[in-house]
């Protein structure tokens, strides 16, 4: 018998990549082959995202895409997008099955009859159920690997939906962490980012309650010492929650890179507070000064998001100068969007859309200075590179470890690949090129 063919399409953040990965993998084992969402499949798992304003138009669209392969297939939704708005999703035309935070990682329960459904079946728990933890893992899809080692969140920011849509915060037992590390290592992966919603909160909730067992220290501390991973990079991290001995650590560290990201949203403490945000910008600044102070060659990223409600032109001057004056190295910038049952979408001084539009457009502008600035800085450095798999317009990609992009014309050889290299000129797309410290064999 032909084996039925499955697909997967992931919208949002790297914690999803990690979360379809394993998903995928459960697929495999089941006896399904993995094919490419453009390909012709038998089912189509879109694992949804709700971080973004137009969430339900991309999943819409994906849906599309989907249909025009195989008006026969069969079309899951999972993630967070389906946890929050079951019946929306399952309202949508082509889709036969949406599950919430618990149910997704079943999935293949709940596949006995792949045949097409009038309507969408919706199996979704309460969030507050959702307080076991699954790890996951992304491995094949490129070469770096997304670990995730937390999920959920109990923070209260009044903007967010994370903690109604992954429920409350909770991590993976430390010996389940370094198994899956050393899972990952073993597949010639050279880097690893460590994901979560929370990473900074690790510890809490790994054997089912709330005290915690281990730092998040004690966590990248242990997995510096595990063989065979080249390099450990930290995705994004809440100031309050980077302690100074962590960075202290990572500046001395075998394996964890020098790149932070580290979510501000604000440079006003008027609109922080407002936001439920555990820290005031001075904090902020201290773990910025603190790295530089460390590590002069660290990338820092940051999350800024504006057109808060309440946010008037002053606060927004406030938090463009701040970030103008901090030696950052890139900004990811949101603009805000409404929520539903979210305690911000019932605040007063709701700032028109052109405005918000305005301020996203001059800090995306700062963030392209102070990218070209943090690369100007790291010219004429040593650095070493990871090289990508992908063949863009005859040119190969890959990062440095303190995340600078660099290219070079495609050489298959290179890819997955550390090589040293000198960084020389800026190109005008904005990459760096290079001279190898040594020939490539």
């Amino acid at each position: 018998m032909e084996k039925k063919k499955v697909a997967f399409y992931t919208l949002g953040c790297k914690l999803n990549f990690s979360e379809t990965s394993t998903i995928a993998r459960q697929f495999q084992q089941e006896g399904f082959d993995r094919v490419d969402f453009e390909d012709v499949a038998d089912i189509y798992v879109i694992n949804t995202c709700s971080v973004t304003e137009n969430a339900d138009k991309q999943f819409r669209q994906v849906v599309r895409q989907a249909m025009k392969k195989n008006d026969k297939a069969f079309v899951a939704a999972v993630g967070c997008y389906a946890q929050l708005k079951p019946e929306e999703l399952a309202a949508v035309d082509g889709v036969d099955l949406v599950l919430g935070a618990t149910e997704k990682f079943k999935i293949t329960d709940y596949l006995n009859d792949l045949s097409k459904n009038d309507m969408g079946e919706v199996h979704s728990c309460e969030i507050v159920e959702a307080d076991f933890y699954v790890g996951s893992y992304s491995i094949g899809d490129r070469t770096r690997a997304f670990l995730k080692v937390q999920d959920g969140c109990d923070y209260k920011c009044t903007y967010c939906t994370i903690p109604l849509a992954r429920g409350i915060s909770r991590s993976d037992t430390m010996d389940n962490v370094l198994r899956n590390a050393k899972e990952i290592s073993a597949q010639d992966i050279k880097e690893i980012v460590l994901t979560g919603v929370n990473i900074g909160d690790y510890g809490k909730g790994e054997f089912g309650n709330k005290k915690h067992e281990h730092t998040f220290l004690e966590l990248v501390q242990n997995l510096d010492q595990v063989e065979g991973i080249e390099r450990l990079r930290i995705s994004s991290i809440e100031p309050n929650l980077l302690k100074n001995e962590t960075i202290d650590f990572v500046s001395k560290s075998r394996t964890f890179v020098p790149h932070f990201h580290i979510p501000l949203q604000s440079g006003s403490n008027d609109i922080l507070k407002k936001m439920k945000r555990r820290y005031l910008r001075e904090l902020y600044a201290e773990r910025v000064a603190k790295i530089r102070e460390v590590m002069p060659h660290a990338c820092i990223g940051v999350d800024v998001i504006v057109g808060f409600p309440g946010e008037t032109d002053e606060h927004f001057l406030e938090t463009y100068h701040f970030l103008n004056d901090l030696d950052i190295s890139y900004l990811h910038v949101f603009t805000y969007s409404e929520r539903d049952n979210t305690e911000a979408a019932a605040f007063e001084g709701v700032v028109p859309g052109n405005v918000r539009a305005k301020r996203s457009k001059m800090l995306r502008g700062l963030s392209v200075k102070k990218r070209r600035a943090f690369y100007e800085s790291q010219l004429g450095t040593m650095r070493t590179v990871l090289f990508e798999g992908e063949n863009k317009e005859g040119y190969i990609h890959g990062f440095t470890e303190n995340y600078v992009k660099v290219k070079a014309p495609w050489n298959p050889g290179l890819v997955n690949t550390l090589h040293e290299v000198t960084l020389t000129t800026i190109d005008e797309d904005g990459c760096v090129r290079f001279e190898f410290a040594a020939i490539p064999v």
